[in-house]
């Protein structure tokens, strides 16, 4: 069953029932590698280090909060996913993660394509070199200066998401003298186990075109007719954070149904389909995702499985990892203002960013690790909740987590597995400035996103 969340967030400062939480971790200064980047180690005086460089270092360079990003470990996820599934199928990366002129240049280098859904991350990701041809261009309302944008650039695919669309594309495409690649988004009815906010197949939501009632089949008939479009195959997508494997099947059932209905019936067999993203990372010790290889493997068998059921040719298949790629090659850096003990309840810890920098706890009532980084400690653990500086008293990080009890202002924390979402999702509540993207690799560290300025919010400002 999908949670509702509180439109402020968590509750602020509830008693915690028995069973709430987890107990202490046997050793507070312990990294699980399943949540931070591989380069991520403490040296001999507890201080966390990435790519070689330590955060005090990064702290002292750079300022907090900051987003950091591993380099290497963002490579190496890419050139997995890209192994896994092999030349007989396309990965897209979701640029709704995190996008940036330097993310679209190591996408490309390492033979990714790229999915983009607004007009500025189109702009971003042609501005940075990534050939036309290999992106998609999603999103449900999509405006004509954007759909002529990507036509005229030759996007490789544009992800058509309503009746409107169909139109609206082809008609471009006839205007520009040319046929546009297209693939229509369908909604299978298959809600994945995920937060009510991020499960996108059901059919009572925005995206899409119903699989039921036959509309999915009509949008398909209408597409076939327009001289503008060339369809190449249906999209589906079925949610986000999801680990088990039995929505993708289902949904690829009715995916499959829908190629052979149209097949019967237009004597066109689709040579693409794509299954969409969603595939969780590990925010916490109890999230156990699945590697790539083991993804492209169950996808590409049950695919291949309703396709032979239905005498199909199997279509090329596309997937869009985002979140798995970039979540958790990335931390926040925060450093400590405030520490403040609540008797019988928790402590309250604030740092120097907030819901500005990472909505995602507000917003879906995710959850996530911290670490004291800046030092090791053997004090007791206690029982804290990290918060933010904004005026809301659902401004909270990390909702529940053992902090060593010595903590004190001037400490840093991080919270890993921030890469996804967090910058992309970032605002200026209170008037608080965004944080930059600092890339670390061997030793070496540079801003790829700079930090926002007064000057920046006061030039938007026309008075």
């Amino acid at each position: 069953m999908s949670r509702s969340a509180h439109p402020a967030g968590p509750r602020h400062a509830d008693v915690l029932t028995e069973g709430h939480y987890s107990a202490p971790p046997a050793d507070l200064n312990a990294l699980d590698p399943k949540v931070w980047a591989q380069t991520v180690e403490r040296d001999e005086h507890g201080v966390l280090a990435v790519g070689g460089i330590d955060v005090k270092r990064l702290a002292e360079e750079f300022g907090t909060p900051a987003y950091v990003l591993d380099e290497d470990d963002f490579r190496a996820r890419a050139r997995a996913w890209r192994t896994a599934f092999g030349d007989d199928a396309d990965v897209f990366y979701a640029g709704k993660a995190f996008l940036s002129r330097a993310v679209v240049r190591w996408l490309h280098e390492e033979g990714l394509n790229l999915d983009v859904c607004s007009g500025g991350e189109l702009a971003t990701a042609l501005s940075a070199g990534m050939p036309a041809e290999r992106i998609a261009f999603h999103g449900n309302n999509k405006s004509p200066g954007e759909i002529r944008r990507a036509v005229e650039a030759g996007v490789g695919r544009i992800v058509l998401d309503s009746f409107q669309e169909i139109v609206r594309v082809a008609h471009i495409a006839q205007e520009l003298g040319t046929r546009q690649r297209v693939q229509i988004r369908i909604t299978v009815g298959v809600e994945a186990h995920t937060h009510e906010f991020i499960a996108t197949a059901h059919e009572d939501q925005k995206f899409g075109i119903p699989l039921a009632g036959g509309q999915a089949a009509e949008a398909v008939r209408r597409a076939l007719k327009l001289d503008g479009l060339e369809l190449i195959g249906i999209h589906s997508h079925i949610g986000s954070q999801i680990f088990d494997m039995s929505g993708f099947e289902v949904a690829a059932h009715r995916v499959v149904g829908l190629l052979k209905e149209v097949r019967d019936e237009h004597g066109v067999e689709l040579p693409e389909i794509d299954l969409g993203g969603g595939l969780g990372i590990a925010y916490t010790s109890d999230d156990d995702p699945r590697e790539p290889y083991e993804i492209a493997k169950s996808l590409t068998e049950i695919v291949t499985r309703e396709c032979e059921a239905a005498r199909l040719r199997t279509p090329r298949i596309s997937v869009e990892p985002g979140r798995a790629i970039v979540g958790p090659t990335a931390f926040t850096l925060y450093e400590v203002g405030t520490v403040k003990p609540l008797d019988g309840l928790r402590t309250y810890v604030s740092v120097d960013g907030g819901m500005s920098d990472n909505i995602r706890t507000a917003l879906y009532d995710a959850e996530y690790s911290v670490s004291l980084v800046s030092r090791s400690s053997d004090a007791e653990p206690v029982l804290c909740r990290v918060v933010g500086k904004h005026c809301e008293s659902g401004d909270i990080v990390v909702k529940d987590a053992f902090l060593p009890g010595d903590l004190a202002p001037g400490d840093l924390l991080a919270v890993p597995a921030t890469g996804a979402y967090c910058r992309s999702m970032a605002s200026n509540y209170n008037h608080v400035l965004r944080p930059p993207v600092v890339a670390v690799r061997d030793g070496e560290a540079r801003v790829i996103v700079r930090r926002e300025t007064e000057e920046d919010l006061l030039r938007l400002d026309v008075g």
